[in-house]
Parts: C-alpha cells; sequence; structure tokens
C-alpha cells in the first residue's frame, strides 16, 4: 500500500514539471498504474490524483490534456463516491466556460465518466447521474452559445439511453428543457434534441410521454412554420423507432395529420413523411392495419413522384438514344433558374420504395392484393434515374418475392397448390414484365444496378423454379456483360456467377443447351481468374454445367464433346496447383469428380493424368474428406469408369480413414467403399478387403447408429459379392453386431440394414456360419440370462431387444424357409412350458416375426397356443402375446382375421388384448399398397366390429379402438370418413370422443391420399371444440393440436371460428372444482386441468405454425392469464413466453409490465415451511422455467430499458439464490450456441 502511494506521489510530482514530455510521461504512467485491478488508492492519494487530473485538463499541451482525459476513465472505478462528484462538478463547471478547447475536452470527459460508470452500483450511478443532469438541462436551457448546446445534448442522450431508468426523478426538468429546442432555428440542434427525446421515451412514465406526443400533435396542427412542422415529424417517427410498443394508442390521433402534411408540395416535409410511416408500419404492426391502404397509395403515388423528368415511354428500340435526347434538351435549358442539384424528389421516390418495402414484409396477408397493385407498379419503376432509389426499388420488390416463398411444411402439402393458388400463380403471369424491365438495367454501367438485377432474379428463381425458361436468350447478354472484364469488379463477377448457378440449378438442362458456346468461355476465364474468390465461385458454376451439358438421368441428344476437353484441362489446372486458397483447392476436386462421373468415357486417354492426383488429395489430412466425396461420385457414375490404377493404394487409405476421430470423414468413407465394393467387385481381392474389415468392429456400436448402419450395410455388400473375405467374421465383428443387437436404441434403418446383413450372412454359407450356427447366437442371450439367474448376475436384456433379436431371428428364417416350420414348433415348447416371463416373451415374439412373412396356418394348434398366452399374470407376456396374434394374422389373413374378429365378441375380459391385436393388423397391412388390397374384403367387418366397442367405459380399449377406426379410415377415406361424421351426431359422448380421437389418427405428417377429403370436413370434427361433454372437448382440442402441428394447412382456414373456441377453454371454470374429503383432509380436485392444458399446448403448436393468422395481442392475453395458472401451465406458458420473445417481440414489448408481474410472484413465492419435498422440487422448477422466460425477454432489443423488467431483474440480482439460478440460466443459453458454432468447423 506504501509502495503505491509513495509510486503515485512521485508522479504527481513530476506532473507538475515545466517540461511537457515530463507531464505527458507521468500521466501515461498514471493511466497505466490505473488500468490494473489490483490498485488501491488511499483517500489522500485519490484526492490528490483527481485534482492533479482537473488541473491537467486545462493544459497548455493538447497531447497532455488528452491523456489526462483518458485517466478519467479508469479512475471513476477506483475512487469514492464524493471524488467522483467532484470531478463531474468540475468537468460540468468547465462544460460552460469561456474556453472553447476546454470546453471541448470536458465534454468528452463528461462521455468518458458516463460510459465507464458502472452499471452495477446503481446508487454511485444514479448520485453522478443527477449531478450531471442538473448541470446539462441548465446549459441547454440558457442558448447562449450553440455549441455548449450541442455537446450537453449529446451528453443527454448518452446519458439517457445509459441510465434512463435512474434518472425518473429528473424526467420532467429534462422534458422541459428539451421541448423547446425543437423548434431551435439550428439544425443541428434539433437534430441531437430529437436523439435525446427519443431515448428519454424509452425509459419515462406514461404522463410525461402522453405530454411529449400531446406537445408534438398541438405543434402539428398548428403548423406555425414549415421547419418546426418537419422536426416534429422527424420526433414522432424517432419516438416510435425507439418506443414503439408505446406509440400504438396514439396512432388515431397522428395518421390523419401525417397524412395531411404528405400532401403538401414540400420534398423535405414529404419525405419525412413517409419515413414516420415507415416507422409506424414496423413498430405498431396491429394499430396501424386500417391505415395500410391508405400508405399503400401514398407509397405508390409518390414512388413515381418525378416533376423534372420526363420519361419517353417508346424506349423499347432505342433505348440509349431516347435518353441522350433529353440529356440535350436539359443541357439548353441549363441556364433557366433551376438546376438539377435543387431538386429533391428523388429523396421523396426514395423514402416511399422503403416505406413500401416495410408494409410488404409486415403483411404477408395482403399478398394478393399487392400482387394486384404494388407489383406491376414497382416493376414499371425499375427505369428509376437515381441509382440510389432504384437500389430500393429493387430491394422492396426482392421483399415481396421472400414473402411469397412457400412457408416450411406447406410444400410437403399435396393439396396446398390450390390454397397458394393466388401470389404464385400471379407472380407467373408477370414473370414476362419482369424480365423485361430488368433485361434493359442488365446492361447499366453502374455495378450496383446490376448487383440488384441478378440478386432480384435469384429471388425469383428461388420462389419459381424454372419460371426464367422461356427468358434465357433474354438473360444471356446480360450475363455475358457482366462476367467480361472491361465492365465488372471482382464482386460483380462473382454475384453474376452465384446467379448463373442458381439458374442451373433451378431449371431444366435442355434449356441451356443452345447457348453453352456462349455461356463456357466466360466461365472457364472465370476459373483462370487470378482472385481466389472468383475462381472459387466459378469452379461451383462448372460444375453444374458438367452435369447440364450431359445430364445422367435423362436421355438428351445435345452434343457435348466440344467441350468436354476444354472443362477438363481448365479443371486440371486447378487441381494440380498446391499453392492456392483452400476452398479453391476443394471445389477443383469436387468439379474434376463431377467431370468424371459425367464424361469420363470420353476422357479415357486422360484417367492416367487425374486419378494419381486424387490419390494425392487423398493423403492430405486437409483435402482427404472432398476427396472421398468426389470419389463416391466417380464410383457411383453409371458410365463404369475404370478404378483399377488406384484401386489397390486407396482403400488401405480408406481402411485407415475409419480410426480417425471426423465423424463426417468416416460416414462419407463407409459410402464410399459401399459403392466400391458393389461396382467394382471383381477388381478386389480378399486380401484388399481385409484392410477395410479390420478396421469396422469399433464402428459397430450403439454410441453412433448411423454409422453402425453404414458399416452394416458395407458389410452386406461384401456378403454378398465377395463373402470369402468374411471368413474371420466371428472374431471380432460378430461379437460386436450381437452386443449391438441387444441395444435398447436399435431401430429403424439401423435395424433394418442388420436384419439384411444376417440374410445375406446365412445366403454366403460360410464354415461355423449356418443358419443353425446363426440361429444359435442370437437365441443365446436369451437362454443364458435364464440360465445365468440363479449363479451369477448377468445383465438383464432391454424389452427392446427381444423385438431385435426377434426380427433377427425372423430374417435368417426367411432365408432359410425349408428349417421354419420345424424352428416354429421348438418354439412353441418353449411358449407350452417357458422356464421364465423373459423365455416366453421372446418365443412368443420370434413365432409373431416369422409369421408376418410365412404363412403357419399349417400349424394347427398356433392359434390356441398363443390364445393361452394371453392369460398369465405377467403384463409384458399378455401385450407380447397379443403382438404376436396380429403378426401371425398378417400371413394369413383370411384364416386368421375373422377368428380375431371372433374371439373379440366372444372374449369381453380379453378385449383390449385381441383389440391390440387387430391394431397390429391394420397398422401392418396398410404399410404397402399390397396389404391394403388384402385388407380391404374385410374392412366392412372390421368396421362393425370396432363400432361396438366405441362406447366401452374403459378409456384404453376406446383409445385402441379410436387408432384402428383412424388407420382403417386412411385405407378407404371416401367411404369411411362419412361414417365417422355421422357417428358425430350420437347421443353418446363416449361415441363421440372415440370419432374424434380416430379422426386425430387420420392426421399424419406425410401426403395421404385422405387430405383433400379432412380438409372439406375437418371443421365438422372441430366444431365438437363446442360439446358440452368436458371429455369430447379435450380430445377435439388434441385432435386439433395434431392438425396444426402435422398439416397446418388443414386447419389455418378455420381459424377464426376455432380460435374463440380455443381461447375460451383457457379460462379456470370454478363449477369444474371440487373439494374431495381423504380422511382429516380436503383436497380440491380441479376436472378442468386437463382440457386447459390441451388448450394451451394448442396455442403453442399454433406459434410455430400459423403465426402470420394469429392476433398476437389476443394471444398474448390468453397467454398472461395462464401465466397465473396452475403449475403445469405455468411451465407451458413460460416456455410460450419465450418463444413469443423470439418470433414477435415488438408485441412483448408492449405487453411487457403484465408479463413481468406474474413471473415476478412465482420467483418470489415461498413453499410452506412443514411442505414435502416434491413441493420444494416442483416450486425450483417453476422458478428455474420462470426466469429462463425473464432471460428470453431481456433479449429483446430495448427490454432492458423498461423500468418494471429492469427492476425485476435488479430485485433478481439482489437475492442470492435466485441470482445463482439466473447465473446460470444465462450461461446455459450463452453456452452451447458458441460450442455448435466450434463443432460446425471441424
Amino acid at each position: 500500500m506504501a509502495s503505491v502511494s509513495y509510486q503515485i506521489a512521485n508522479l504527481l510530482e513530476k506532473m507538475t514539471s515545466s517540461d511537457k514530455d515530463f507531464r505527458f510521461m507521468a500521466t501515461n504512467d498514471l493511466m497505466s498504474e490505473l488500468q490494473k485491478d489490483s490498485i488501491k488508492l488511499d483517500d489522500d492519494s485519490e484526492r490528490k490524483v483527481v485534482k492533479m487530473l482537473l488541473r491537467l485538463l486545462e493544459d497548455k499541451n493538447g497531447e497532455v490534456q488528452n491523456l489526462a482525459v483518458k485517466c478519467l476513465g479508469p479512475l471513476v472505478n477506483k475512487v469514492k463516491e464524493y471524488q467522483v462528484e467532484t470531478i463531474v462538478d468540475a468537468l460540468c463547471g468547465n462544460m460552460v466556460s469561456e474556453k472553447e478547447q476546454l470546453r471541448d475536452i470536458s465534454s468528452i470527459g463528461l462521455k468518458t465518466v458516463i460510459s465507464e460508470l458502472p452499471l452495477a452500483s446503481s446508487a454511485l450511478a444514479a448520485n453522478v447521474c443527477k449531478r450531471i443532469t442538473g448541470r446539462l438541462s441548465s446549459a441547454i436551457e440558457k442558448q447562449e452559445d450553440v455549441s455548449v448546446q450541442l455537446e450537453a445534448l449529446d451528453i443527454l442522450a448518452d446519458l439517457l439511453s445509459r441510465f434512463g431508468g435512474l434518472l425518473i426523478s429528473f424526467h420532467t426538468t429534462i422534458l422541459a428543457a428539451l421541448l423547446p429546442q425543437l423548434s431551435s432555428p439550428r439544425q443541428a440542434v434539433r437534430k441531437r434534441t430529437i436523439v435525446a427525446l427519443s431515448h428519454l421515451v424509452m425509459s419515462c412514465n406514461h404522463q410525461l410521454y402522453a405530454k411529449l406526443i400531446n406537445f408534438l400533435l398541438d405543434g402539428l396542427s398548428r403548423n406555425s412554420n414549415t421547419s418546426t412542422t418537419r422536426t416534429y415529424i422527424q420526433c414522432i417517427a424517432a419516438i416510435c423507432r425507439q418506443a414503439g410498443h408505446r406509440f400504438g394508442e396514439h396512432i388515431e390521433r397522428v395518421m390523419p395529420l401525417i397524412v395531411q402534411y404528405s400532401r403538401e408540395e414540400d420534398d423535405e416535409l414529404r419525405e419525412y413523411c413517409l419515413q414516420a410511416f415507415e416507422a409506424f408500419v414496423h413498430r405498431c404492426p396491429k394499430e396501424i392495419t386500417p391505415h395500410i391502404s391508405a400508405i399503400t397509395d401514398l407509397c405508390l403515388q409518390y414512388i413515381t413522384y418525378d416533376p423534372n423528368y420526363n420519361y419517353d415511354d417508346e424506349g423499347e428500340e432505342g433505348e440509349d438514344g431516347v435518353i441522350m435526347e433529353t440529356e440535350e434538351e436539359v443541357d439548353d435549358d441549363e441556364n433557366d433558374e433551376y438546376s438539377d442539384d435543387d431538386d429533391m424528389s428523388w429523396k421523396v421516390r426514395r423514402s416511399a420504395a422503403k416505406c413500401m418495402e416495410a408494409v410488404i414484409a409486415t403483411r404477408h396477408e395482403l399478398l394478393v392484393e399487392f400482387y394486384k397493385t404494388v407489383s406491376p407498379a414497382l416493376i414499371a419503376r425499375f427505369k428509376e434515374r437515381e441509382e440510389n432509389v432504384k437500389s430500393d426499388i429493387f430491394h422492396a420488390y426482392m421483399a415481396l418475392l421472400r414473402q411469397t416463398r412457400p412457408t416450411v411444411g406447406v410444400s410437403l402439402d399435396p393439396d396446398s397448390m390450390d390454397q397458394e393458388e393466388g401470389p404464385t400463380c400471379m407472380l407467373q403471369a408477370q414473370v414476362p414484365a419482369i424480365v423485361k424491365a430488368v433485361h434493359h438495367q442488365m446492361k447499366e454501367k453502374s455495378i450496383k444496378t446490376r448487383q440488384d438485377c441478378f440478386a432480384l432474379l435469384k429471388e425469383l428463381v428461388i420462389v419459381l423454379p424454372g419460371a426464367l425458361t422461356n427468358h434465357i436468350p433474354a438473360l444471356i447478354p446480360g450475363i455475358q456483360y457482366s462476367l467480361g472484364d472491361k465492365n465488372s469488379s471482382s464482386n460483380m463477377k462473382i454475384d453474376t456467377l452465384a446467379f448463373v448457378h442458381c439458374l442451373l440449378t433451378s431449371h431444366a438442362p435442355e434449356v441451356f443447351h443452345s447457348h453453352m458456346a456462349v455461356l463456357v468461355p466466360p466461365v472457364l476465364a472465370a476459373v483462370g481468374d487470378s482472385f481466389y474468390k472468383i475462381t472459387a465461385e466459378a469452379l461451383l458454376v462448372l460444375q453444374q454445367l458438367v452435369k447440364v451439358i450431359r445430364p445422367l438421368d435423362t436421355p438428351s441428344n445435345f452434343d457435348f464433346t466440344p467441350f468436354t476437353l476444354e472443362l477438363y484441362h481448365c479443371t486440371l489446372v486447378r487441381l494440380k496447383a498446391a499453392d492456392i486458397d483452400q476452398e479453391v483447392k476443394e471445389r477443383a476436386i469436387s468439379c474434376m469428380g463431377q467431370i468424371i462421373c459425367n464424361l469420363g468415357d470420353y476422357l479415357q486417354g486422360e484417367l492416367h493424368t487425374c486419378l494419381p492426383i486424387f490419390l494425392d488429395r487423398l493423403r492430405n489430412e486437409i483435402t482427404r474428406l472432398t476427396t472421398v466425396k468426389a470419389l463416391t461420385k466417380v464410383a457411383g457414375s453409371p458410365l463404369r469408369i475404370d478404378l483399377r490404377p488406384i484401386m489397390g493404394e486407396a482403400i488401405p487409405i480408406l481402411g485407415s480413414f475409419l480410426r480417425k476421430n471426423q465423424r463426417a470423414l468416416k460416414l462419407g468413407t463407409l459410402t464410399l467403399l459401399d459403392t466400391l465394393v458393389r461396382n467394382y467387385s471383381n477388381s478386389m481381392n480378399s486380401e484388399l478387403l481385409n484392410k477395410v474389415i479390420v478396421e469396422l468392429s469399433p464402428l459397430l456400436s450403439e454410441a453412433d447408429l448411423h454409422i453402425a448402419q453404414l458399416t452394416l450395410t458395407l458389410l452386406t455388400s461384401i456378403a454378398e459379392l465377395h463373402p470369402s473375405a468374411l471368413a474371420r467374421v466371428s472374431d471380432a465383428i460378430l461379437p460386436e453386431i450381437l452386443i449391438l443387437a441387444k441395444s435398447p436404441l436399435l431401430q429403424g434403418a439401423a435395424l433394418s440394414s442388420m436384419l439384411e446383413f444376417f440374410q445375406a450372412l446365412v445366403k454366403a454359407g460360410l464354415p461355423g456360419l449356418g443358419y443353425r450356427d446363426l440361429l444359435a447366437m442370437l437365441v443365446a442371450p436369451v437362454t443364458q440370462s435364464n440360465m445365468a439367474s440363479g449363479t451369477g448376475p448377468m445383465p438383464v436384456l432391454h424389452k427392446q431387444a427381444f423385438h431385435s433379436l426377434a426380427k433377427c431371428v425372423a430374417a435368417l428364417t426367411i432365408t432359410w424357409r425349408q428349417e421354419a416350420l420345424a424352428v416354429v414348433e421348438q418354439f412353441m415348447r418353449d411358449i407350452q412350458n417357458p422356464r421364465n416371463d423373459s423365455q416366453h416373451i421372446f418365443a412368443l415374439l420370434i413365432i409373431g416375426e416369422i409369421g408376418r412373412h410365412i404363412d403357419l396356418s399349417s400349424i394347427t394348434s398356433l392359434k390356441q397356443v398363443i390364445l393361452n398366452s394371453f392369460s398369465p399374470p405377467s403384463e409384458e407376456v399378455k401385450s407380447a402375446a397379443s403382438y404376436t396374434l396380429g403378426s401371425v394374422a398378417v400371413g394369413n389373413l383370411p384364416q386368421y382375421l375373422p377368428f380375431v374378429l371372433q374371439e373379440i365378441e366372444a372374449q369381453p375380459k380379453r378385449q383390449y388384448l385381441l383389440l391390440h391385436s387387430l391394431k397390429e393388423i391394420i397398422s401392418c397391412q396398410s404399410g404397402s399398397p399390397g396389404g391394403v388390397q388384402l385388407l380391404q374384403p374385410f374392412v366392412p367387418a372390421i368396421w362393425q366390429q370396432l363400432f361396438l366397442h366405441c362406447e366401452c367405459s374403459e378409456e384404453g380399449t376406446r383409445n385402441v379402438v379410436a387408432e384402428c377406426l383412424g388407420k382403417l379410415t386412411l385405407i378407404d377415406p371416401a367411404a369411411l370418413l362419412p361414417q365417422l361424421q355421422e357417428s358425430l351426431n350420437s347421443e353418446s359422448a363416449l361415441m363421440r370422443t372415440t370419432v374424434v380421437t380416430a379422426v386425430k389418427f387420420t392426421i399424419s405428417d406425410q401426403p395421404q391420399a385422405i387430405d383433400p377429403l379432412l380438409r372439406q370436413c375437418i371443421g365438422q370434427f372441430l366444431s365438437t371444440l363446442q360439446d358440452p361433454d368436458l371429455n369430447v372437448r379435450r380430445v377435439a382440442l388434441v385432435a386439433f393440436n395434431s392438425a396444426a402441428h402435422n398439416k397446418p394447412m388443414l386447419v389455418r382456414d378455420l381459424l377464426d371460428t376455432v380460435l374463440p373456441q380455443l381461447y375460451s377453454e383457457t379460462k379456470v371454470r370454478k363449477e369444474l372444482i371440487r373439494e374431495v374429503e381423504m380422511g382429516p383432509f380436503k383436497h380440491t380436485v380441479d376436472d378442468g386441468l386437463d382440457i386447459r392444458k390441451a388448450a394451451f399446448e394448442c396455442m403453442y403448436t399454433l406459434l410455430d405454425s400459423c403465426l402470420d393468422r394469429l392476433d398476437i395481442f389476443e394471444f398474448l392475453n390468453h397467454v398472461e392469464n395462464g401465466l397465473k395458472d396452475h403449475y403445469d401451465i405455468k411451465m407451458l406458458t413460460y416456455l410460450m413466453v419465450a418463444r413469443l420473445a423470439q418470433l414477435s417481440p415488438t408485441a412483448v414489448l408492449q405487453r411487457l409490465e403484465r408479463l413481468v408481474d406474474p413471473l415476478r410472484n412465482t420467483c418470489t413465492m415461498k413453499v410452506k415451511a412443514n411442505s414435502v419435498k416434491q413441493e420444494y422440487e416442483k416450486q425450483d422448477e417453476l422458478k428455474r422455467s420462470a426466469m429462463r422466460a425473464v432471460a428470453s425477454l431481456l433479449t429483446i432489443p430495448d427490454a432492458d430499458k423498461n423500468p418494471h423488467l429492469s427492476e425485476f431483474v435488479s430485485q433478481i440480482k439482489s437475492t442470492p439464490e435466485l441470482q445463482l439460478i439466473f447465473d446460470s440460466i444465462q450461461k446455459d443459453s450463452t453456452g452451447p450456441s458458441q460450442d455448435s458454432a466450434l463443432m460446425d468447423l471441424s
């Protein structure tokens, strides 16, 4: 401590030296001392340092002054509060001094202090801010010296934007000081006042906000002089941009005034009016809705506002000539009073275009309207003469195209076309007009214009692939022009190439064939360009061109031979070069791969040159992945390229890749090896393949099922084509496969590839791997775990493992049919006298899986044996038996299906299990067209039987019945859907529940034949949302949720009628809450909880699938109620708040106050002292979720300036237990996203 104060004293002494260099160095040293975290100053040193630095601010030497100002920043955080106040007082005093230099330095000092004040200790910040604010307000009001005023306004704006919330007590004085400045004669003062006001409105209270708005509106209605009127309009726009969430309620008063001013003959005023409209459209989407059409009309009127220019309409043939004449005419008038420099009309046009863009981007629902009126108007204005305005008009049109892009999920829906008919068809009709207008602009000198043209056409092609099919000849000259060296910057060339790539990928190859001679040379020239970014982009285009000149998937008569060698040699130069950019290397490899894949049969003589280069690139760590992908293309080519020259060396290298810790490389390599084995097996030998097979066993693990699946596929190919290579498969590989077969995670594609492998292996007939050997291996895990039950702990098999192993046994048996019946009988013995449940289940499953593929009706006792298994005590055995009965029935429907139906009728006790068997039959058969045909004759009988059980009192049984009905309806929708509709009118509530649930099962995320029919009648099923029975309403909500999630198109148009019913189900109903006496305690039960939960789940789904059809403010009202509801519903609504903060931040910002209070109540709620542990855990989980919602609210821009939220956050930070939770949540929310970004780089 002593040494620090000694050192500081030493520096202070030097600072008084007469030599400016001494003073400079001492100040510099002080700066570096202050920046150390460890420094602690005693009171005396503090006082001296502060005094000294303030003295140095008036130093004669400018450099010393500058350093002294810089020292203030770190100093503020190191000294006590009263010292900071001394500094601030001195700086504020200097602000109004006579000396200009001192004023400047002090204002910089104040800005430094403000930006360094710690946000955490609000007491210090508040104190300092209050001191500065009082002084600044008076400096602003005095208006003596403009420069003082400007600096003061600047500092005030800084203060308000950083600490607006702490200055609440001063807001009134600040406002009083600022308002008169809006009519200051100096434009700079007016502008800075607007900035300060816009920061003030973010944190001020409602009264002040209203006062400011009233002041502005009064001024506007008085209209005393134009410059003030302009300022007021600018100010309104700025306020709306900064605090749009509070502006909505004033729109109705503001709009008429601004519309009136926008019609005045004053260009600048019009520009500001249009900018204000743009702000309203962006920030007050709901309130501005009634005015949208008026704003659109004004924009369209002013986008063509060009009073001083005559656009000749016959500019078709001689565009350039016409313009020349008009320019000469202007020259003659040059000596008149008017010159082009005074022409401000372009600003009006520009703001009109920007406002139009805002309207288009925020109003998806008016798309059809826009295509009628806005689209033709914008296309007609592509000829605009002012480059910047033209760019904005292009951007507005691009916004229109972006809005027309089909929403994700819609494209899956086959009947979405008639829905989307409107916009896309209208756009299709306007394509010729667009091309005609753009065609002229593509030869402009201006690079910006040409870039906009390409960007616009690219958007067009994304929205309507193939749209330019008939217009390619019109575009080719423009493309050539921009790829030429004389006319283009490198960015221009890159943009042009990117467009060409987009064009080639989105149109049919034959469209380009006649233009190849013109297209290829400039692309080849670009590949040879010295700038690597152009080369990289050109190689992408070249790769696409190769696919176009000789498409392998469709027959084509185009003669591509003249281009073959050119393309090849041009790419070869880039492929050989070792000293080029990484991206160029990779793209040259991909491009060459494509060339050999598509043109290899014409390059026989060249293969010995380029294939060895691929080998080199395989050995290089940086290019190996790209090379693997390129070789996969070559190996899979239908031209059967001769790869023998590199096979011997490549395969061992590929084998070594399987050891590398790079997932993408392993996946690529396995795919390539499989392709090589399938297409080139005759040029391989077992010795070569062993180099790969050795590496495979570690890949067969459940840790990565995708890699395991590709490994099994590769092994299957080897077993089919090179079985001798697998002679030692039982050493390492089979044990791994059997461990994988027991994995609870094994399913889907990985399981199918395992079944294929076993089938290929048993066919290969390797010694020791015959049918019986493999069967014994697969059954062993189950029998061993049974044997070992007495002696030692054997791992218990997961339920999924029984299914997987049974499927493997069945796969073997189907291949070896002659053994099938004997094996089934062997397992039937296991069923009749099982040692334990697991063996019983396993035997049942095996018979079921075999019975699916082989008709077992010849074993007469089978039915009875399976039915006997319906009665053991174990539930798992029963469910396995019901699965087996269903599966065996699939093998011979006429024999078994009537039997199952008859049993359902005869055995009421076993109904549930037998219905499950029936469900299994229906699910399995409806998977394939052949299965559907076999099932068709039985549908009426099944349907009739199911309808007998629709009103069963057990919910479980009803659900199975509903699922069966739903799946049957999918088979024959035209006949069965009307029958479901009729049953909606049934008296019985249980019947209605079952029918609505059945409809839920007809909605899947894949396109189905039933969709168009469902679309017509889903409204009728959803009308059950008004059903008097609570349970029917609940299942109707579940069905609605399923539709909104899987096929939003079904319900989008019904939302106007469905939403009010949905919202009414979110309310707590007193009449559904009852008290139950449990011994001495009274317990309340809320029967309405489930239906409310279902309703909130629907709301959450709609956020993702139908956001554009929701009135967010109405939606938020119900979210607010949910925040005060039961535990389960609170958890759901916290998720919604987080999602809404991402999807529609502006709306959430407007309602922030009402959302914060319930969140605060949750976080500050105390659990009763004598509660059980679960209560505490539940409460903790709630707090955590509520804080997650708070953290997501803080991500909304400007939310932290909201007084309610910031107060709540400071409350969290001052409560230790909440602070802990909050910090961990914020860490979680920032952590993973960065990690994932890092992971992708690999």
